[in-house]
C-alpha cells in the first residue's frame, strides 16, 4: 500500500490546477479517496473527526450485498440446469461460473453508465465524485431478472441517475432510492422484460456453460406460483433461495448474513428493518383473518409473505437507505411499519403486480421528510409545555 500511496503522490500534480490532466481531477480524486483516507482536516469550526467517511460506509454496504450476489450467481446456474433436467450431472462450479458470466455484464453496464454520468457531472460542477453509486451500481443488477437486456438496463440506469439523483443535487440530496427508480422505470417502460414467467430463468448457454432451453420456456416465481392458487405451497427453498426470481433477492439466508453485518457495524437502523417485518406480518395476518378465499395472495400464510419476492431484500437494503428513509428515531418505526403494510396491501389487492415492495418503499420515500417534520414538531411542543409548566 505504501508503494501505491507513493505512486499516487507522484502523479497527483498532473491532476491539480494547471496540470496537464486537470480535466480529470474529479476522477483522480474519486479513486484516491476511495483507496486512502484523506489527510486533509478541517481548519475551522467544530467538527468530529472519524475514519468512517461516506466511502467506507458505502463499502461496508457493498460487502453486505456480496453474499446475496454470490448466491444469486449460483442460483442462475441452478435454475438453468434444473429447467434443462441436467442438475444432477452439473457440478457446483459449473453452475456458479455460468451465473457469474451471466451477471458480470450487468454489473459492468450498471457501473459504467452510472459512474460515467457521475464523473461527467462532478467534472462539470467542479466537485468531488459522489460515492453513493458504489451501492446503487451493485443493487441495480441484483433487483432485475437475469434475462433483462443490457441496453434496457443501460437506459434505465441513466434515467435513474440523472432524474432521481443528479437533478436533486447528487448523493445525500435525492428523495427516492436510485436503484428502485431504475426498477420502476424498467417495470413501467419495459414490462415484458420485468414481469411474466419468461424472464426469470436464463435460457441460453454461455461459452459452452449452461444449457439452451426450448424457445418459450417459462418459469414462475414463488409469487407467481401463489397467484396461480398455490399460496400454501411453502418449502425451504423459499428460504434458501433456490427458486426463480430477481438475481439477488431470492435467498433469505444470504440476505440475513448481510443484515447482520449492517447491524453490527451500525450502518443500518434495526428500528427501520424490524418495523418493516412487523408491518408486513401484521397486515398479512389481517388478510388471513379476513378469510378472502377467492384471493390466493390474501390466503398466503403471513410468514410466507415475509420470505418470498423482494420483501426481505427490500427491508434490509432498500428501506434502510439513510438518505431516503426517515431520520428521526420515532420516524424510523413509522416509516418501516408503513412500508411493510403497504407492500402486503399492494401484493394482495393488485393481482397485476404481486411484488409490492418497490412501490411501497418509493411511496414512503415521499412521506419520510413529513414523518420527520411531525416527530420534531411533537418533540418541540412537548418541551415547550414542560418549560411553561416549570415557569
Amino acid at each position: 500500500m505504501k508503494a501505491l500511496r507513493n505512486y499516487f503522490n507522484k502523479i497527483k500534480p498532473n491532476f491539480e490546477e494547471g496540470g496537464k490532466l486537470h480535466a480529470f481531477r474529479s476522477v483522480f480524486d474519486g479513486f484516491e479517496t476511495f483507496l486512502f483516507v484523506p489527510n486533509d482536516t478541517a481548519k475551522k469550526g467544530s467538527h468530529i473527526h472519524d475514519a468512517m467517511d461516506s466511502k467506507r460506509m458505502m463499502s461496508i454496504v457493498v460487502l453486505a450485498l456480496v453474499p446475496a450476489l454470490l448466491f444469486g450467481m449460483y442460483n442462475i446456474g441452478y435454475q438453468n440446469a434444473a429447467a434443462a433436467g441436467k442438475l444432477a450431472e452439473t457440478s457446483f462450479w459449473s453452475l456458479f461460473i455460468y451465473g457469474f458470466i451471466a451477471v458480470l455484464p450487468k454489473l459492468i453496464v450498471s457501473y459504467v453508465v452510472g459512474l460515467g454520468i457521475e464523473f461527467v457531472v462532478a467534472q462539470w460542477k467542479n466537485e468531488e465524485i459522489h460515492e453513493g453509486f458504489l451501492v446503487s451500481g451493485i443493487l441495480i443488477p441484483m433487483i432485475i431478472p437475469v434475462e433483462c437486456p443490457l441496453w434496457i438496463l443501460a437506459v434505465a440506469t441513466a434515467f435513474a441517475v440523472i432524474f432521481a439523483k443528479e437533478i436533486f443535487g447528487g448523493t445525500g440530496m435525492n428523495i427516492f432510492n436510485v436503484a428502485l427508480v431504475t426498477r420502476a422505470f424498467l417495470f413501467f417502460s419495459y414490462p415484458t422484460a420485468m414481469s411474466g414467467d419468461k424472464v426469470w430463468v436464463a435460457t441460453k448457454s454461455i461459452f459452452g456453460l449452461g444449457y439452451d432451453l426450448p424457445d418459450g420456456y417459462s418459469g414462475a416465481t414463488s409469487l407467481g406460483h401463489a397467484l396461480a392458487g398455490h399460496a400454501d405451497a411453502f418449502d425451504m427453498n423459499m428460504v434458501w433461495g433456490l427458486i426463480p426470481g430477481s438475481i439477488g433477492e431470492t435467498s433469505v439466508i444470504a440476505i440475513v448474513i448481510g443484515a447482520i453485518l449492517l447491524l453490527v457495524t451500525g450502518i443500518a437502523s434495526w428500528k427501520t428493518m424490524l418495523s418493516v417485518f412487523v408491518g408486513g406480518a401484521v397486515m398479512a395476518f389481517g388478510f388471513n383473518v379476513m378469510g378472502l378465499t377467492d384471493n390466493a395472495m390474501a390466503m398466503m400464510p403471513w410468514y410466507q409473505h415475509l420470505v418470498v419476492g423482494g420483501f426481505c431484500f427490500g427491508a434490509v437494503f432498500m428501506a434502510t437507505d439513510p438518505v431516503t428513509s426517515a431520520r428521526t428515531e420515532t420516524g424510523k418505526y413509522i416509516f418501516g411499519f408503513l412500508i411493510g403494510v403497504m407492500a402486503i396491501v399492494i401484493r394482495v389487492l393488485n393481482p397485476g403486480y404481486p411484488e409490492g415492495m418497490m412501490l411501497a418503499i418509493l411511496l414512503m420515500n415521499i412521506f419520510a421528510p413529513l414523518m420527520d417534520y411531525y416527530v420534531v414538531q411533537a418533540n418541540i411542543s412537548k418541551r415547550l409545555k414542560r418549560v411553561k409548566s416549570n415557569v
